[in-house]
């Protein structure tokens, strides 16, 4: 397993790498401070870009470099101040943000803020700040009200230079690149006429809420909420935050760490790293983390029958999986939560329509996940999801048309398939 990327750097690595790159890097400072209670409202976790000459247009980036890039987030809890977090985890060269705002989004599908709601984020009291390759920062608390439901607008002035090489792919939400030029604290949507539908560098929007905890999805792109309604938040997890919120008063939020094509053993060129490799990083280091649903594995079986071709193979590697392998897997998760006071739930695999061979792993992964007594719970999406007749498939009310991923309508019924005493927990949340 990789270790977890760090979120410090030492001074004598801060002083080596001076020497030959011309700039000064931040160090994180994401400890709270005696008496402070932060809790992770919304986050993403980050995958590569491919880098070949000729890359297909799914995974060609936009244009960033000395421009602003605006993103739109839904946080999942209140709070009365909040936190931002950057990451240059796969980045080969530093991250230069020149100038970063946090804004209430006037909403709808637009760039435009609320008029004079744009503040300042700072980090170590500077506007400005430079994120070392494999490097995540987080930024100073700022003075801003966060209400549960109601969008942001995180605005990043980045670097002359800056290119972009990592991203979350399917975020389910247009985004916004502007025209040249630092357009952070621009309540006009006018200079940013370039949309795209991924999230760059953002991966956390903590808030500071004494009674608030967060609950982390961890898995593929049916976590990642493919094929979901752009620009509605459809995904299950956004169904379930919102359920909770009708019984709990947006005490906690639900964070979507999936990622589409993501496996539990194997790395891929396109679809990320493998949760065990990313697992600490993207769930567990998440502020105010008190659980962890784990939904992963049906590309891990899929992906191995994928025939291998030339150039950008993104189902690589094609590696043979068995049920064991992946059970082995899943409990080398669950003892990394336990180790950290975390509760970890495991999800059942979803109808996919497979072949008889992979349907034969896919249904005995699922009775040894409802077997088992490792998990702290079992949350059965296949029984929400499979059709009672034909119980290899999505039912069709459920299907969004490719077999494999949940409708909107699916989706929801996730949310419902999840005890609600699951994420409602009034155990105390793991210590950071």
């Amino acid at each position: 397993m990789k270790r977890p990327v760090l979120t410090a750097i030492c001074a004598a690595a801060l002083l080596a790498q001076s020497l030959f790159v011309p700039h000064a890097f931040a160090a994180d400072t994401a400890e709270p401070s005696a008496g402070e209670h932060w809790v992770s409202a919304w986050g993403t976790a980050l995958q590569a870009i491919p880098q070949l000459a000729n890359l297909p247009p799914l995974y060609r980036a936009p244009e960033v470099g000395g421009r602003t890039v605006r993103q739109v987030v839904y946080p999942q809890a209140d709070g009365k101040r909040v936190r931002l977090r950057i990451s240059n985890t796969f980045g080969t060269e530093p991250l230069v943000v020149d100038a970063m705002s946090v804004a209430r989004s006037a909403g709808g599908s637009g760039a435009a803020l609320r008029p004079g709601s744009a503040r300042p984020v700072l980090f170590g009291g500077q506007k400005s700040v430079t994120v070392a390759p494999g490097a995540q920062i987080t930024s100073d608390p700022v003075d801003f009200a966060v209400d549960a439901q109601q969008p942001l607008a995180v605005s990043m002035f980045v670097g002359k230079d800056q290119k972009l090489v990592a991203w979350h792919r399917i975020a389910s939400q247009v985004n916004y690149v502007s025209t040249p030029g630092n357009h952070a604290d621009d309540s006009s949507a006018g200079a940013f006429r370039t949309r795209f539908t991924q999230y760059a560098w953002l991966t956390n929007v903590a808030v500071e809420n004494a009674s608030a905890h967060a609950v982390v999805a961890i898995g593929d792109s049916i976590t990642d909420g493919m094929r979901s309604s752009l620009n509605a938040n459809r995904r299950w997890t956004d169904a379930l935050a919102r359920q909770i919120a009708r019984k709990d008063g947006s005490q906690t939020a639900v964070v979507n760490a999936g990622i589409s094509g993501n496996r539990l053993l194997s790395n891929s060129p396109c679809y990320g790293e493998a949760v065990v490799s990313r697992f600490e990083r993207d769930a567990l280091r998440q502020p105010g983390v008190r659980a962890v649903i784990l939904l992963i594995g049906i590309n891990d079986i899929n992906f191995m029958a994928m025939p291998a071709h030339a150039g950008l193979d993104c189902d690589a590697p094609h590696t043979e999986v068995n049920a064991d392998a992946l059970v082995r897997g899943y409990q080398r998760l669950i003892a990394q939560a336990h180790q950290r006071g975390v509760k970890i739930y495991g999800a059942t695999l979803t109808p996919a329509s497979l072949p008889p061979e992979r349907e034969a792993i896919r249904t005995a992964v699922n009775q040894s996940i409802r077997a088992s007594r490792a998990f702290d719970g079992v949350i059965d999406f296949d029984q929400a999801l499979r059709d009672p007749v034909h119980p290899t498939a999505l039912q069709k009310r459920y299907d969004s048309g490719d077999h494999i991923h949940p409708s909107d309508a699916g989706y929801a019924a996730m949310a419902a398939a999840v005890p609600p005493e699951f994420v409602m927990s009034t155990a105390k949340p793991a210590q950071k």
